[in-house]
């Protein structure tokens, strides 16, 4: 394994900004260098020891980051990537699409040159290597204390140990440096956070499996479920189990091995279901147990679940997941007596229906990928090789009332007709004449934020979210006549609306000049309360920063 970079690795990059396949790549090994979260993404500092270019992690690497494979001062491998310009600056930054990690934390920064006092140019040596200067003296560089997590320390102090269960385990833990918890990268709820170095001691406690507290439980509603999406901070959920699926084998992309997977779908007194993905052995033991009992619809509490946008909103259990079945906790005690007396015969709604497009391109929760408008105004390149896709909050602050806001379309396939000559109207796609049609919206809105304005294009399903009637309904009333026109009155009663918007961007050429077009995916309400969560995590994270 490769323990430094590749020489002139971001020489390499810059001189391909568009490697033609994978294939075609030469060996790129950087070091990262200040990761940290930026929103919903990862930015770092790529390094080959000379030159440095700013960087973007792609989130399928994101439980990377999580799990401790990629870290701040380690190498990764660049298999896959795209370079794209600043806005207003001659620089580039570099997109990562695909990556691998190399090695953990080194002990400091990579630097391939360091200039001598007599002005010349050596290579810097390892950590543990003498520098010799001009005058015969030498000095051995200051040695860094280097972090580590508490499960690199146990594996070394236990190397050559059998693996043991770890659940039930009690370790003593001395040498280690206390401070406040950055909320910023936090997944369970701390106030302060222990850093181990390499003096740090980690030991086993023998006999004092009695001292393991009880699991302790901070649930979520399902219906709040929303601003946790893709965030790196975990969620406890307490749920009746309404669905157990078999288990199914999935393969994982990363190294062709196949793991077991169940899905469990539960419900609580919101009257919002969600799934729940078990993997590995949590899909094979307790997630068989409850499909052995699924007819009684159990309660389950779960600890330390990921949230998704798999179908707007999704929970995936992860290696530290906790499962309780039918616990002794007022939680689940209340929520079985909400089941048995009106529970079971109660409506249940997915949390993610509303909070996604029916299309598969962009499937994400309008909680995710969520940025301003002016971001995607000022960067004219989103868009150029395919769409991409944003989340935003916005307010409808202009509907042009002589626009073409709608067009005729079959009543089947709502595909475009045309009048025919006799009588009717004819559909090319079912073709077939019809005495009626419909009228299906295709509009542009003009929406605006804190950061600027921009046209968005709206079809049938969204736009009557927006105006509030179908296009035959708002017809109707544009033919209406009188001083208070309804027509006049229905659109400016559907302006400065709040509204929660995914969005794609894409390029369209019109008279040999590319242009960007932003389309409305998905629209929906503002959940307040939903938003007032973001906003304290978002003052959370500046104040962890600064």
């Amino acid at each position: 394994m490769a323990k430094s970079v590749s020489p002139d690795a971001i020489s390499t990059l810059l001189a391909n900004p568009t490697p033609d396949s994978s294939s075609d790549l030469p060996e790129i090994v950087v070091q990262v260098l200040d990761l940290k979260q930026s929103g919903n993404r990862y930015m770092f500092s790529a390094s080959d020891g000379k030159l440095k270019l700013r960087a973007i992690l792609p989130s399928s690497q994101y439980s990377d980051v999580l799990s401790g494979k990629i870290q701040n001062l380690g190498l990764i491998r660049i298999l896959d990537y795209t370079l794209n310009d600043i806005p207003n600056k001659s620089e580039k930054y570099l997109i990562v699409t695909k990556c691998e990690p190399v090695s953990p934390a080194l002990e400091s920064e990579i630097k391939s040159e360091v200039k001598n006092e007599g002005g010349g140019i050596v290579l810097k040596p390892k950590q543990d290597s003498a520098v010799k200067i001009e005058g015969g003296i030498v000095l051995k560089p200051k040695q860094e204390v280097v972090s580590k997590s508490a499960a690199q320390i146990v594996h070394e102090q236990h190397r050559n140990v059998a693996p043991a269960a770890r659940m039930g385990k009690v370790y003593y833990i001395s040498k280690g440096t206390l401070k406040v918890a950055n909320k910023q990268f936090k997944t369970v709820q701390n106030d302060y956070e222990m850093t181990l170095n390499e003096n740090s001691e980690v030991e086993e406690a023998a006999n004092e499996a009695s001292f393991v507290p009880e699991t302790k439980f901070s649930f979520v509603p399902i219906d709040q479920l929303g601003p946790y999406v893709n965030k790196s901070e975990l969620v406890d959920v307490v749920g009746v189990v309404q669905n157990v699926s078999p288990t199914m084998s999935i393969r994982r992309k990363s190294n062709n091995e196949t793991i077991p997977k169940r899905d469990i779908t539960i419900a609580d007194e919101t009257k919002k279901t969600v799934v729940v993905s078990l993997w590995n052995d949590l899909a094979t033991n307790i997630g068989q147990e409850l499909l052995d009992m699924a007819d009684k619809s159990p309660v389950v509490a779960i600890k330390s679940l990921r949230v998704g946008d798999f179908q707007g909103v999704s929970l995936s259990a992860i290696s530290k997941s906790v499962i309780k079945i039918d616990p002794e906790i007022p939680e689940a005690k209340k929520l079985r007596c909400w089941y048995d007396s009106e529970g079971k015969d109660a409506t249940m709604a997915s949390v993610g229906s509303g909070s996604s497009p029916s299309s598969m391109n962009g499937s994400r929760s309008v909680y995710s990928d969520r940025v301003s408008l002016s971001y995607i105004t000022s960067n004219l390149s989103l868009g150029e090789d395919k769409p991409a896709f944003f989340s935003l909050r916005g307010y409808i602050s202009f509907i042009k009332p002589d626009q073409a806001m709608w067009y005729r379309a079959c009543k089947t396939c709502n595909k475009k007709v045309t009048e025919s000559i006799g009588a009717g109207y004819w559909c090319e796609g079912c073709q077939k004449n019809d005495e009626q049609c419909s009228l299906r919206y295709i509009m542009v809105v003009k929406v605006a934020d804190e950061s600027g304005e921009a046209y968005v294009s709206v079809f049938n399903e969204e736009a009557e979210k927006i105006v509030g009637c179908s296009a035959d309904e708002l017809d109707t009333l544009k033919s209406q006549e009188g001083e208070d026109n309804p027509f006049q009155l229905k659109l400016k009663q559907a302006t400065w609306v709040p509204h929660l918007f995914r969005v794609s961007v894409s390029q369209n050429e019109y008279n040999n000049e590319k242009r960007q077009r932003i389309t409305a995916k998905t629209v929906v309400p503002v959940d307040f309360a939903a938003e007032s969560r973001l906003l304290l995590e978002d003052i959370s994270k500046m104040r962890a920063s600064q």
